[in-house]
């Protein structure tokens, strides 16, 4: 299982364009954190295959129709704004990409690099006794969804009993600092220490792509 495409250029030997899509509907109030984040879930996939420096971004971008139409003018230019932004943290830029309407507002890009086939990190070389490092805290998708929760009083009182607002309210707050910070050191180090094999790990969770990672190595683990 790839989270990339890997494509060989052709008269160019040795070297492959490595690129990949993705998007989301918001998991954030905010639409600058926001930005930032759906910038950095893009970015993710590139770096789990190794690829430290991105040639180009492209912007996936839906306005949302059921907003008035001021606030969607605001939400859709701060999440604009903070894909940017992280962009130009990772060296990167956005040249270009795709806008629509739509009843819900998404974000979301296109990364590509050209990159030496070394340099990528297929992700098939795990051994048996290697050791699994996780990049980020786990938990993410239980603070966002239970967040949700907080003025919904039917739901939130079926967990109400085992964390209290104050609780939740930092959770998510680590949540949001977790999923804007760039994988970027952690591609780095995996060329640096000689990591065999790597995924990025999002809606399936910890166990969901491990597993998908174990059953896709060139040796049985």
């Amino acid at each position: 299982m790839m989270d990339t495409s890997i494509v060989a250029i052709r008269g160019i030997p040795n070297y492959q364009i490595v690129s990949t899509t993705d998007f989301f509907f918001p998991l954030v109030d905010d639409p600058f954190l926001m930005g930032r984040i759906a910038c950095a879930n893009v970015l993710s996939d590139m770096y789990s295959e190794g690829v430290t420096e991105v040639d180009n971004l492209l912007m996936v971008l839906a306005a949302s129709l059921d907003m008035p139409p001021i606030c969607r003018d605001i939400v859709t230019w701060k999440m604009i704004e903070g894909f940017k932004s992280l962009a130009e943290e990772a060296g990167s830029s956005v040249t270009g990409g795709q806008s629509i309407y739509n009843p819900w507002p998404i974000i979301g890009g296109t990364a590509m690099s050209v990159v030496p086939k070394e340099r990528v990190l297929m992700p098939i070389g795990a051994i048996e006794g290697d050791a699994l490092v996780l990049t980020k805290p786990i938990g993410t998708q239980v603070a966002v969804n239970t967040f949700q929760w907080i003025n919904i009083e039917e739901r939130w009182s079926r967990i109400s009993d085992v964390i209290s607002r104050e609780q939740l309210e930092r959770a998510f707050d680590i949540s949001a600092m977790s999923m804007e910070r760039l994988n970027r050191k952690a591609a780095q180090l995996m060329w640096k220490h000689g990591a065999h094999a790597a995924t990025d790990i999002t809606g399936f969770g910890v166990l969901g792509h491990a597993e998908a990672l174990a059953r896709n190595q060139r040796y049985i683990l």
